[in-house]
Protein backbone atom coordinates (compact mmCIF):
# COMPACT_ATOMS: atom_id res chain seq x y z
CA UNK A 1 0.00 0.00 0.00
CA UNK A 2 1.95 3.33 -1.40
CA UNK A 3 -0.50 5.49 0.09
CA UNK A 4 -3.33 5.17 2.48
CA UNK A 5 -7.10 7.23 2.28
CA UNK A 6 -7.98 8.34 5.54
CA UNK A 7 -11.81 9.91 6.38
CA UNK A 8 -12.71 12.33 9.25
CA UNK A 9 -15.52 11.61 11.63
CA UNK A 10 -16.02 15.29 13.09
CA UNK A 11 -15.29 18.59 11.96
CA UNK A 12 -14.49 20.70 15.31
CA UNK A 13 -11.74 20.75 18.07
CA UNK A 14 -9.61 17.59 17.86
CA UNK A 15 -10.60 16.77 14.13
CA UNK A 16 -8.75 19.36 12.73
CA UNK A 17 -5.32 18.44 15.28
CA UNK A 18 -6.23 14.90 13.11
CA UNK A 19 -6.05 16.84 9.54
CA UNK A 20 -3.01 19.04 10.27
CA UNK A 21 -1.11 16.12 11.03
CA UNK A 22 -2.15 14.01 8.51
CA UNK A 23 -1.33 16.45 6.07
CA UNK A 24 2.48 16.23 7.47
CA UNK A 25 2.46 12.33 5.99
CA UNK A 26 3.52 12.45 2.42
CA UNK A 27 1.98 8.72 2.62
CA UNK A 28 -2.27 9.82 3.35
CA UNK A 29 -4.53 11.49 1.32
CA UNK A 30 -7.53 12.70 3.75
CA UNK A 31 -10.10 11.80 1.14
CA UNK A 32 -13.35 13.21 3.03
CA UNK A 33 -14.87 13.77 6.25
CA UNK A 34 -18.35 13.40 8.11
CA UNK A 35 -20.05 15.82 10.44
CA UNK A 36 -23.20 16.57 11.22
CA UNK A 37 -22.54 20.22 11.59
CA UNK A 38 -23.33 22.11 8.29
CA UNK A 39 -21.53 25.15 8.96
CA UNK A 40 -18.12 23.40 10.81
CA UNK A 41 -18.42 21.19 7.99
CA UNK A 42 -18.25 23.86 5.39
CA UNK A 43 -15.44 25.37 7.29
CA UNK A 44 -13.25 22.26 7.60
CA UNK A 45 -13.56 21.18 4.09
CA UNK A 46 -12.57 24.75 2.97
CA UNK A 47 -9.34 24.66 5.77
CA UNK A 48 -8.42 21.56 4.46
CA UNK A 49 -9.41 21.82 0.88
CA UNK A 50 -11.63 18.83 1.08
CA UNK A 51 -14.04 18.10 -2.06
CA UNK A 52 -15.94 15.35 -0.28
CA UNK A 53 -18.15 15.50 2.96
CA UNK A 54 -21.01 13.76 3.95
CA UNK A 55 -23.48 14.78 6.58
CA UNK A 56 -23.96 10.81 7.70
CA UNK A 57 -20.33 9.10 8.47
CA UNK A 58 -22.31 5.74 7.48
CA UNK A 59 -22.71 7.09 3.96
CA UNK A 60 -18.74 8.12 3.82
CA UNK A 61 -17.81 3.98 5.10
CA UNK A 62 -20.08 3.34 2.34
CA UNK A 63 -18.21 5.27 -0.24
CA UNK A 64 -15.05 5.75 0.03
CA UNK A 65 -11.87 4.09 -0.76
CA UNK A 66 -10.85 4.35 2.64
CA UNK A 67 -8.42 2.26 4.90
CA UNK A 68 -8.31 4.25 8.07
CA UNK A 69 -10.92 6.58 9.67
CA UNK A 70 -10.21 9.17 12.80
CA UNK A 71 -12.99 9.10 15.24
CA UNK A 72 -13.22 12.86 16.05
CA UNK A 73 -17.05 12.90 17.81
CA UNK A 74 -18.73 13.28 20.83
CA UNK A 75 -17.74 10.89 23.65
CA UNK A 76 -21.03 9.30 23.73
CA UNK A 77 -20.69 8.64 20.26
CA UNK A 78 -17.77 6.73 20.25
CA UNK A 79 -18.57 3.45 20.54
CA UNK A 80 -21.52 3.92 17.87
CA UNK A 81 -19.37 5.05 15.51
CA UNK A 82 -15.99 2.63 16.16
CA UNK A 83 -18.06 -0.17 16.10
CA UNK A 84 -19.77 1.19 12.52
CA UNK A 85 -16.16 1.59 11.08
CA UNK A 86 -14.85 -1.55 12.06
CA UNK A 87 -18.17 -3.32 10.45
CA UNK A 88 -16.37 -1.48 7.52
CA UNK A 89 -13.25 -3.02 7.41
CA UNK A 90 -11.52 0.09 8.15
CA UNK A 91 -8.65 0.80 11.06
CA UNK A 92 -9.72 3.07 13.34
CA UNK A 93 -7.90 6.04 15.65
CA UNK A 94 -10.38 7.17 18.46
CA UNK A 95 -10.26 10.21 20.55
CA UNK A 96 -10.16 10.42 24.24
CA UNK A 97 -11.30 9.41 26.51
CA UNK A 98 -12.14 5.67 24.61
CA UNK A 99 -16.07 5.88 25.42
CA UNK A 100 -17.62 6.41 28.47
CA UNK A 101 -18.45 3.19 30.11
CA UNK A 102 -16.42 0.20 30.51
CA UNK A 103 -19.08 -2.15 28.23
CA UNK A 104 -18.87 0.05 25.45
CA UNK A 105 -14.95 -0.10 25.33
CA UNK A 106 -15.10 -3.80 25.77
CA UNK A 107 -17.80 -3.87 22.78
CA UNK A 108 -15.56 -1.31 20.73
CA UNK A 109 -12.41 -3.97 21.39
CA UNK A 110 -14.56 -7.08 20.66
CA UNK A 111 -15.68 -5.41 16.88
CA UNK A 112 -12.34 -4.25 15.91
CA UNK A 113 -10.60 -7.85 16.91
CA UNK A 114 -13.68 -9.74 14.87
CA UNK A 115 -12.60 -7.68 11.88
CA UNK A 116 -9.34 -7.61 12.57
CA UNK A 117 -8.58 -4.20 12.04
CA UNK A 118 -6.64 -1.76 14.90
CA UNK A 119 -8.37 -0.02 17.48
CA UNK A 120 -5.99 3.02 18.37
CA UNK A 121 -6.56 5.09 21.30
CA UNK A 122 -5.32 8.79 20.32
CA UNK A 123 -3.64 9.52 23.89
CA UNK A 124 -1.49 12.36 22.39
CA UNK A 125 1.15 13.30 25.50
CA UNK A 126 2.87 9.94 25.06
CA UNK A 127 4.04 11.02 21.62
CA UNK A 128 5.11 14.52 22.87
CA UNK A 129 8.83 15.06 22.48
CA UNK A 130 9.11 16.47 26.38
CA UNK A 131 7.58 13.13 27.83
CA UNK A 132 9.65 10.83 25.70
CA UNK A 133 12.68 12.13 26.69
CA UNK A 134 11.73 12.55 30.44
CA UNK A 135 10.99 8.62 30.52
CA UNK A 136 14.28 8.04 28.83
CA UNK A 137 16.10 9.84 31.67
CA UNK A 138 14.40 8.51 34.48
CA UNK A 139 14.49 4.56 32.93
CA UNK A 140 18.30 5.79 33.01
CA UNK A 141 18.15 5.54 36.75
CA UNK A 142 18.69 9.21 36.97
CA UNK A 143 16.70 9.77 39.34
CA UNK A 144 16.27 6.60 41.24
CA UNK A 145 13.39 4.63 41.76
CA UNK A 146 10.28 6.33 41.30
CA UNK A 147 8.50 6.99 44.13
CA UNK A 148 5.29 8.96 43.22
CA UNK A 149 4.20 11.19 40.22
CA UNK A 150 1.98 14.38 40.14
CA UNK A 151 -0.30 14.91 36.87
CA UNK A 152 -1.98 17.95 35.92
CA UNK A 153 -4.15 19.00 33.35
CA UNK A 154 -5.86 21.77 33.47
CA UNK A 155 -7.74 25.28 31.78
CA UNK A 156 -10.71 27.50 32.07
CA UNK A 157 -13.48 25.18 30.65
CA UNK A 158 -14.42 24.69 27.17
CA UNK A 159 -17.06 26.50 25.39
CA UNK A 160 -18.26 23.61 23.54
CA UNK A 161 -22.18 21.99 25.09
CA UNK A 162 -20.40 18.82 24.44
CA UNK A 163 -17.79 18.91 27.13
CA UNK A 164 -20.76 20.76 29.12
CA UNK A 165 -23.55 18.40 29.48
CA UNK A 166 -23.41 14.63 30.63
CA UNK A 167 -25.20 13.12 28.02
CA UNK A 168 -22.74 13.82 25.77
CA UNK A 169 -19.20 14.35 27.61
CA UNK A 170 -20.10 11.09 30.00
CA UNK A 171 -18.34 12.89 32.91
CA UNK A 172 -16.79 16.34 34.30
CA UNK A 173 -13.43 17.88 33.49
CA UNK A 174 -12.20 14.33 34.71
CA UNK A 175 -13.05 12.45 32.19
CA UNK A 176 -12.97 14.67 29.19
CA UNK A 177 -9.63 16.25 29.95
CA UNK A 178 -7.85 14.98 33.01
CA UNK A 179 -7.75 11.41 31.37
CA UNK A 180 -4.70 13.32 29.32
CA UNK A 181 -2.78 12.91 32.77
CA UNK A 182 -4.11 9.34 33.85
CA UNK A 183 -3.21 7.95 30.34
CA UNK A 184 0.52 9.10 30.43
CA UNK A 185 0.31 8.38 34.13
CA UNK A 186 0.11 5.01 33.42
CA UNK A 187 2.13 5.21 30.51
CA UNK A 188 5.48 6.40 32.25
CA UNK A 189 4.75 4.23 35.90
CA UNK A 190 4.12 0.60 33.60
CA UNK A 191 2.70 -0.85 36.72
CA UNK A 192 -0.80 -1.66 37.50
CA UNK A 193 -3.23 0.59 39.53
CA UNK A 194 -4.73 -1.16 42.26
CA UNK A 195 -6.39 1.31 44.39
CA UNK A 196 -7.63 4.92 44.32
CA UNK A 197 -9.48 7.38 46.35
CA UNK A 198 -11.29 10.46 44.86
CA UNK A 199 -12.42 13.71 45.41
CA UNK A 200 -14.42 16.13 43.37
CA UNK A 201 -16.73 18.95 42.64
CA UNK A 202 -20.47 18.55 42.51
CA UNK A 203 -21.18 19.43 39.08
CA UNK A 204 -23.91 22.20 38.23
CA UNK A 205 -24.53 24.21 41.35
CA UNK A 206 -21.67 22.29 43.42
CA UNK A 207 -19.12 23.17 40.75
CA UNK A 208 -16.70 26.04 41.92
CA UNK A 209 -17.11 28.33 39.17
CA UNK A 210 -19.29 26.90 36.19
CA UNK A 211 -23.17 25.41 37.31
CA UNK A 212 -23.57 25.63 33.70
CA UNK A 213 -21.79 22.55 33.50
CA UNK A 214 -23.61 19.32 34.42
CA UNK A 215 -20.07 17.93 35.56
CA UNK A 216 -17.75 18.49 37.86
CA UNK A 217 -15.28 21.32 37.15
CA UNK A 218 -12.59 20.22 40.13
CA UNK A 219 -11.53 16.42 40.32
CA UNK A 220 -8.56 14.92 42.28
CA UNK A 221 -7.01 11.05 42.53
CA UNK A 222 -4.35 9.04 44.31
CA UNK A 223 -3.60 6.49 42.72
CA UNK A 224 -1.78 3.14 44.70
CA UNK A 225 -0.05 1.03 42.20
CA UNK A 226 1.25 -2.20 42.58
CA UNK A 227 4.47 -1.33 43.60
CA UNK A 228 3.34 0.49 46.78
CA UNK A 229 4.06 3.64 44.86
CA UNK A 230 1.59 6.76 43.78
CA UNK A 231 0.52 9.24 41.86
CA UNK A 232 -1.51 12.08 42.30
CA UNK A 233 -4.00 13.28 39.56
CA UNK A 234 -5.34 16.75 39.16
CA UNK A 235 -7.45 18.32 36.68
CA UNK A 236 -10.23 21.20 36.62
CA UNK A 237 -11.37 23.54 34.55
CA UNK A 238 -10.76 26.45 37.17
CA UNK A 239 -7.32 27.39 35.58
CA UNK A 240 -6.69 31.08 33.50
CA UNK A 241 -4.18 31.47 31.03
CA UNK A 242 -4.27 28.61 29.06
CA UNK A 243 -4.27 24.62 29.00
CA UNK A 244 -1.92 23.73 31.55
CA UNK A 245 -0.33 20.28 30.88
CA UNK A 246 2.38 19.34 34.37
CA UNK A 247 4.03 16.41 35.36
CA UNK A 248 6.64 16.11 38.11
CA UNK A 249 8.22 12.71 38.56
CA UNK A 250 10.08 12.31 42.26
CA UNK A 251 12.54 9.54 42.82
CA UNK A 252 15.09 8.75 45.29
CA UNK A 253 18.23 10.53 43.60
CA UNK A 254 16.26 12.98 42.08
CA UNK A 255 13.34 14.13 39.97
CA UNK A 256 11.91 15.58 37.07
CA UNK A 257 9.72 18.35 35.92
CA UNK A 258 7.45 18.52 32.58
CA UNK A 259 5.70 21.25 31.80
CA UNK A 260 3.38 21.96 28.78
CA UNK A 261 1.96 25.64 29.96
CA UNK A 262 5.21 28.18 28.99
CA UNK A 263 7.55 25.76 27.43
CA UNK A 264 7.35 28.09 23.98
CA UNK A 265 10.74 29.62 23.30
CA UNK A 266 8.60 32.87 22.10
CA UNK A 267 7.24 35.63 24.17
CA UNK A 268 4.97 38.29 22.76
CA UNK A 269 4.06 41.66 24.50
CA UNK A 270 1.13 42.94 22.40
CA UNK A 271 -1.31 45.92 23.18
CA UNK A 272 -3.61 45.06 20.37
CA UNK A 273 -3.74 41.17 21.13
CA UNK A 274 -3.23 38.42 18.25
CA UNK A 275 -5.09 35.40 16.03
CA UNK A 276 -4.01 32.40 18.87
CA UNK A 277 -1.33 32.08 21.24
CA UNK A 278 -1.98 28.21 22.87
CA UNK A 279 -5.08 26.57 23.42
CA UNK A 280 -7.71 27.69 25.70
CA UNK A 281 -5.63 31.11 26.52
CA UNK A 282 -8.37 33.76 27.48
CA UNK A 283 -6.51 36.57 25.75
CA UNK A 284 -3.34 37.47 23.41
CA UNK A 285 -2.58 40.99 25.06
CA UNK A 286 -0.25 41.87 26.98
CA UNK A 287 2.74 39.53 27.70
CA UNK A 288 2.15 35.91 25.85
CA UNK A 289 4.20 32.34 24.69
CA UNK A 290 2.63 31.74 21.93
CA UNK A 291 3.16 28.19 21.58
CA UNK A 292 5.83 26.88 18.32
CA UNK A 293 4.67 23.72 16.29
CA UNK A 294 1.77 22.90 18.72
CA UNK A 295 0.82 19.41 16.72
CA UNK A 296 4.56 18.55 17.56
CA UNK A 297 4.66 20.21 20.51
CA UNK A 298 1.38 18.04 22.70
CA UNK A 299 2.45 14.58 20.29
CA UNK A 300 0.02 14.98 17.88
CA UNK A 301 2.16 14.74 14.61
CA UNK A 302 4.53 11.85 15.66
CA UNK A 303 1.06 10.16 17.07
CA UNK A 304 -0.41 10.34 13.45
CA UNK A 305 2.32 9.28 11.87
CA UNK A 306 2.94 5.63 14.17
CA UNK A 307 -0.89 5.14 13.49
CA UNK A 308 -0.66 5.41 9.97
CA UNK A 309 2.17 2.99 9.96
CA UNK A 310 0.75 0.84 12.68
CA UNK A 311 -2.50 0.47 9.91
CA UNK A 312 0.01 0.61 6.84
CA UNK A 313 2.98 -2.08 7.53
CA UNK A 314 0.86 -3.91 10.16
CA UNK A 315 2.96 -2.23 13.11
CA UNK A 316 2.30 -3.23 16.91
CA UNK A 317 0.95 -0.09 18.36
CA UNK A 318 2.60 1.62 21.03
CA UNK A 319 1.79 1.11 24.53
CA UNK A 320 -0.33 3.68 25.68
CA UNK A 321 -1.99 3.82 22.41
CA UNK A 322 -3.74 0.81 22.41
CA UNK A 323 -7.32 0.19 22.74
CA UNK A 324 -6.76 -1.77 26.05
CA UNK A 325 -4.74 1.35 27.61
CA UNK A 326 -7.69 3.14 26.97
CA UNK A 327 -9.95 1.10 28.62
CA UNK A 328 -7.61 0.96 31.65
CA UNK A 329 -7.49 5.06 31.96
CA UNK A 330 -11.15 4.92 31.78
CA UNK A 331 -11.36 2.14 34.56
CA UNK A 332 -9.44 4.32 36.95
CA UNK A 333 -11.28 7.82 35.93
CA UNK A 334 -14.52 5.64 36.64
CA UNK A 335 -12.94 4.56 39.84
CA UNK A 336 -12.05 8.12 41.08
CA UNK A 337 -15.84 9.15 40.46
CA UNK A 338 -17.05 5.98 42.56
CA UNK A 339 -14.88 7.13 45.68
CA UNK A 340 -15.85 10.85 45.62
CA UNK A 341 -19.42 9.70 45.51
CA UNK A 342 -19.26 6.64 48.36
CA UNK A 343 -16.13 8.64 50.03
CA UNK A 344 -14.18 5.95 50.32
CA UNK A 345 -10.90 3.96 48.57
CA UNK A 346 -11.95 2.04 46.09
CA UNK A 347 -10.19 -1.24 44.78
CA UNK A 348 -9.17 -1.63 41.46
CA UNK A 349 -9.55 -5.56 40.31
Amino acid sequence: MEQINVGIIGSSYAAKFHARSYQECPDVNVVAVAARNEENLKDFCKNFKLTKFYSDYRKMLEVEDIQMVSVCVPNSLHKEVVIQAANAGKHVVCEKPLATTLEDCDEMIEACQENKVKLMYAEDFIFAPAIIRAKSIFEEGAIGNTLYIKARSSHSGSRSIYAQKLKYAGGGVLLHHGIHAVSTVMWLKEKSVIEVVGKTSKGSEGNLIHPEFEGEDWAAGILTFSDNTFSIIQSDYVTKGGSEHRFEMYGTKGNIRVNFTHSSPLLVYSSEGYKYAMDKAETTKGWTFPVVDEEKYVGYRDEIRHFVDCAKYNKEIKPGARAEDGREALEIVLAIYESAKESKPIKIK
